[in-house]
């Protein structure tokens, strides 16, 4: 299973950008894949899953500014994310586990990061 995520750059507090995680080697559409991020000297966090049937969850902090979607036929999903805050500065990587979870320690799959930079 391989995983590239893109999309990432640098952008001014209050605006967007959409990452973007090409998968390969399984079917995306059959197990979830999520979302994360890690910022300097901090321990890498949940951000947003995607499951089967459309089911979605987000962390607190991101909920109602960030989106994850999935297009099954092209194997890829995205994280849409709005209303950027200095805070959401991150490496952000997408993820691919055979069950439901926000744990990163269950995750199996992982692409390389993709660095947003937002400033204030």
């Amino acid at each position: 299973v391989q995983l590239q995520a893109s999309g990432g750059g640098s952008v001014q507090a209050g605006g967007s950008l959409r990452l973007s995680c090409a998968a390969s080697g399984y079917t995306s559409k059959v197990i979830p894949v999520g979302w994360f991020r890690q910022a300097p000297g901090k321990e890498r966090e949940f951000v947003a899953l995607s499951g089967v049937s459309g089911a979605t969850y987000y962390s607190a902090s991101v909920r109602g500014r960030f989106t994850i979607s999935r297009d099954d036929s092209k194997n890829m999903v995205y994280l849409q994310m709005n209303s950027l805050k200095s805070e959401d500065t991150a490496v952000y990587y997408c993820a691919a586990s055979r069950v439901w979870t926000d744990s990163p320690a269950n995750f199996e799959f992982w692409g390389q990061g993709t660095v947003v930079t937002v400033s204030s």
